[in-house]
This record gives C-alpha cells, sequence and structure tokens, in this order.
C-alpha cells in the first residue's frame, strides 16, 4: 500500500497541521507497517501556479502520477485567509485532471479517484465550524471537500486543529486534542 503525505504549513517546526499530519501518518504506519510513505513538503519545496503548459499537458505531471499511485493520502493544511495554502492549490492544480481524476459526461462529472483514502490535519487560528459565528468564511474544509468530492473521494477523515490563535493554552489542548484522534485513525476508519 503506498501512502502519499503532503504538507503545506510555510509556518516549519510551530506548525499545528504538520504535526497533526504526521500523527496520522505514524498511526497508519504503526497499524501497518508495511505501508511505503512518500512525504510532499509543498512549502520547502513549493510548485510554481499553474500555467497554460501545465494545464495543457494531456499526460499530466508526475504530482499527478504520484497521486494515482497512492492508496491513501494525508494532506497537513493550515488555513490561511479562510482558505487553504497557496502551495496546496498548485498541487491540486495539477491533480485535478479531466481523464485522469475525473471526466465530464451528459449527466454531470464523474471523478475516477473515489478508491483513495484521505485524511486531512486542518489547523484554524479560530472557531469557523458549523454553527460558528465566523462558519460563512471558512473556505479550507469546505473547499477540500467540493475538490475532492468532485474526483470521487466522498467522505475524507478531518483532523481539525481549532482556535489554535486564540492563546497558548487553547493552542496546546486543541493540538493534543487533535493529535490524540490521529493516533486512533486506520485506513479502514
Amino acid at each position: 500500500m503506498k501512502l502519499l503525505h503532503l504538507d503545506s504549513s510555510i509556518l516549519g517546526d510551530n506548525s499545528a497541521s504538520r504535526a497533526v499530519s504526521a500523527a496520522i501518518v505514524s498511526a497508519l504506519t504503526a497499524a501497518d507497517p508495511a505501508i511505503e510513505v512518500t512525504h510532499r513538503d509543498l512549502a520547502a519545496d513549493a510548485l510554481p501556479h499553474l500555467t497554460l503548459d501545465v494545464l495543457g499537458n494531456p499526460d499530466g505531471t508526475p504530482e499527478l502520477a504520484e497521486f494515482l499511485a497512492a492508496d491513501v493520502i494525508v494532506i497537513g493544511a493550515g488555513m490561511y485567509n479562510f482558505t487553504i495554502p497557496s502551495q496546496l492549490k498548485a498541487w491540486i492544480d495539477r491533480v485535478l485532471v479531466a481523464g485522469k481524476t475525473f471526466r465530464y459526461t451528459a449527466e454531470g462529472p464523474q471523478g475516477l479517484a473515489g478508491e483513495k483514502k484521505v485524511f486531512i490535519a486542518l489547523a484554524r487560528g479560530g472557531y469557523y465550524g458549523e454553527g460558528q459565528p465566523a462558519a460563512a468564511i471558512e473556505h479550507a474544509e469546505s473547499y477540500l471537500r467540493a475538490v475532492l468530492g468532485f474526483v470521487g473521494i466522498a467522505n475524507p477523515t478531518f483532523v481539525l486543529a481549532e482556535g489554535i490563535a486564540i492563546d497558548a493554552d487553547t493552542r496546546a489542548k486543541a493540538i493534543a486534542g487533535a493529535i490524540e484522534e490521529a493516533g486512533a485513525l486506520t485506513v479502514a476508519a
């Protein structure tokens, strides 16, 4: 089984999403030591923004090939200015390819990557969940759910660390809770 681990936070060692995504990968590999892990640091090795030559390439990119070869995807993302980091968006732009991860039909688009299991470690400075005052401006989790659904991945697993910019105590508790949740995950989850 192949696992693709993506980190996109620009915060390095101070990143909550990196800590949680690492905990997810640790739990999955502890449950199945035969899992082959490939790690991509999209902040340290950033992809350029989408260009016409990339968009028009019918064979796709190395990032697409890596995505297609993976059975499990673990994504670490902080929410910046209400959405995902631009580094992660640049990666997504290389993975959403007509004829490879989705196709258009007379009935509408059809995802072609639904057999993959996806885990997302998402860190948010405030509280943006359903029922929260700022829920309407949350475009990280909602965007990732939409994009993954478009390629056929209907039920990604989100592990949230929320309120991490409130104060040090809230941050520590949020990260510890998310890491604990991550530790219980399995590929079958």
